[in-house]
């Protein structure tokens, strides 16, 4: 039996975990990615297909790091989303 690679088993959790959150109308996806240095969100509308807001580290001013920077982003993008009217999204944790 030949092993499975990393990248197949993040593609293969990724499909997985999308199909359960996928096609909620009601609510956009939040998707959160962290690469070695920055971190990156966005708000997902999976029926359009088009990303309603979006929030990085690459954009704000002051240079943080950790949970500061977590929530500073998080406030960033809520932000954004209120200005669109968005109150409740579904978590992806892909």
């Amino acid at each position: 039996m030949a092993k499975i690679s990393t990248a197949e088993q993040r593609k293969r959790r990724h499909k997985r975990i999308r199909s359960r959150v996928k096609g909620k109308e009601l609510r956009p996806r939040l998707s959160v990615f962290r690469s070695n240095q920055h971190l990156y969100a966005q708000l997902i509308d999976d029926v359009s297909g088009k990303v309603l807001a979006s929030a990085s580290d690459l954009k704000l001013k002051e240079k943080k790091s950790g949970i500061e920077l977590a929530v500073s982003i998080g406030k960033a993008l809520a932000k954004k989303a209120a200005e669109k009217n968005i109150s409740e999204v579904v978590f992806d944790r892909g």
